[in-house]
């Protein structure tokens, strides 16, 4: 009995610490602060750093970092030859930033007049591999029509040329590199059903896939699958990626992507169990690697296992502003955050035969009427087996009457014994007589 007690005593000092203000553990919170657009930006390169700024100057709220956001991306495009988004960049930023930063006519027309010429020369080359019949050639000439087109910004066009190359593909090496093409330009156009169809057909061809390939493609799938809002899914893709990746995808995602979108759809999708899994996500020895770049989503993850939800909704709650300005996951945080808090409620409720709601209001930092609120949706839901006594405020757990359920369980196997009994005796009687013989005697 004093073994029981004192474990009761350890189990209260818990709950009494997810949610009171002084914690006995001092980990520091990450603080609310702006997005850093420079390094932000620094962790992609060509179209995908470009659509990420534009896509923060657009969604952000403060003007200081709308500005910085169009600068850079100003001065990528410059870079470039993609006329038509630096036409949208200087549109946006509507001379706030200065003479530096207007329409650049001559800029645009050199870069316009140079792809015409290119654009003929490879119309000429083209022309000329396809009369000698060499396939090889071939596919190189449309290759090189996917990369022009994809330069300046015309993916449809691009997204064309690099399939048209399948049919003059003669090796795997031919085809993966197809894949990848038209995985990157679906991508950047939204198209994630066909990123999902050529991730397919690349893992067809297992032989000519190297590690760095493999992380490549567990990405694209992640992407899509995110997308679909098929999260677990997500989750499991994201967390196969190797260590291999580095910054070899940085024109698609970086390593921290990798760490976020995987942690975050883990959290709102796995259990406690695969959230512990050596080949999940605590004790994955290669996804720990992607986490440790962003030590926010490690500790929130660790939290939310440790069941310290006072501290993991403080790491979500200053991750999120700079998460509704990723391009990728911004229609998909209040979901994920939704799906997290009644994981949340729903763990901290398990163990329980009743639950104060004052002390679980403070380990999840809301008022009492809000949590119960909460609570009735989830009990509604039927995600929360309880009831709750909204006078004294306590939530009753409605378990499962184990006595009862295991002597109706006995009537049961005893009622299927007597007719399997009976059913025997039955049988040996009409063999004894011979009933069935007598009865085909008779016909």
């Amino acid at each position: 009995m004093e073994a029981e007690d004192e474990q009761s005593n350890t189990m209260m000092e818990e709950i009494y610490s997810n949610g009171g203000e002084e914690s006995a553990r001092s980990r520091p919170i990450i603080s609310g602060e702006q997005l850093d657009i420079e390094a932000y930006a620094s962790l992609y390169q060509g179209r995908t750093k470009i659509t990420r700024l534009m896509f923060i100057a657009e969604h952000c709220d403060n003007a200081s970092m709308q500005l910085e956001a169009l600068r850079v991306a100003y001065d990528e495009i410059k870079k470039g030859e993609n006329t038509q988004l630096f036409r949208e960049v200087v549109q946006k930023i509507d001379g706030r930033l200065g003479p530096n930063y207007t329409m650049d006519v001559a800029w645009c027309d050199s870069v316009d007049r140079r792809a015409e010429q290119r654009k003929e020369k490879l119309e000429n080359e083209l022309n000329a591999y396809r009369t000698n019949l060499i396939k090889e050639s071939i596919r190189m000439g449309y290759n090189d029509f996917g990369d022009f087109y994809y330069a300046h910004g015309a993916l449809g066009d691009a997204f064309k040329s690099y399939v048209r190359t399948r049919d003059y593909c003669t090796t795997s090496k031919h085809i993966i590199h197809m894949c990848m093409s038209a995985i990157l330009v679906s991508i950047e156009m939204g198209q994630f059903t066909h990123v999902t169809s050529y991730v397919s057909k690349a893992e067809q061809t297992p032989e000519a896939l190297e590690p760095v390939t493999v992380a490549k493609l567990r990405c694209a799938a992640g992407l899509a699958h995110l997308e679909a809002k098929k999260y677990k899914h997500a989750a499991r893709k994201f967390l196969e990626v190797g260590p291999d990746l580095g910054s070899s995808y940085n024109e698609v995602i970086a390593s921290q992507d990798v760490a976020t979108y995987g942690g975050l759809c883990a959290l709102a999708s796995f259990d406690r169990a695969e959230l512990k899994a050596c080949s999940k996500v605590i004790d994955n020895v290669s996804f720990r690697n992607f986490l440790e770049l962003v030590p926010e989503v490690r500790e929130l993850i660790n939290d939310f296992y440790s069941s310290h939800y006072a501290s993991c909704l403080d790491y979500l709650g200053n991750l999120k502003a700079n998460l509704l300005l990723d391009i990728h996951l911004h229609d998909h945080v209040e979901t994920l955050y939704d799906q997290i808090r009644n994981k949340a409620l729903i763990q901290y409720t398990h163990p329980f035969v009743s639950v104060d709601l004052q002390m679980m209001a403070n380990a999840f930092k809301t008022s009492v009427a809000g949590l119960q609120k909460e609570l009735e949706t989830l009990i509604t839901d039927n995600q929360i087996q309880a009831r709750i006594d909204s006078h004294n405020k306590i939530l009753y757990a409605r378990h499962a009457d184990q006595r009862n359920a295991t002597f109706q369980r006995v009537l049961q196997t005893g009622n299927e014994f007597d007719q399997d009994v009976r059913a025997m005796l039955l049988r040996a009687n009409l063999l004894k007589f011979e009933y069935n013989l007598r009865a085909s005697r008779k016909l």
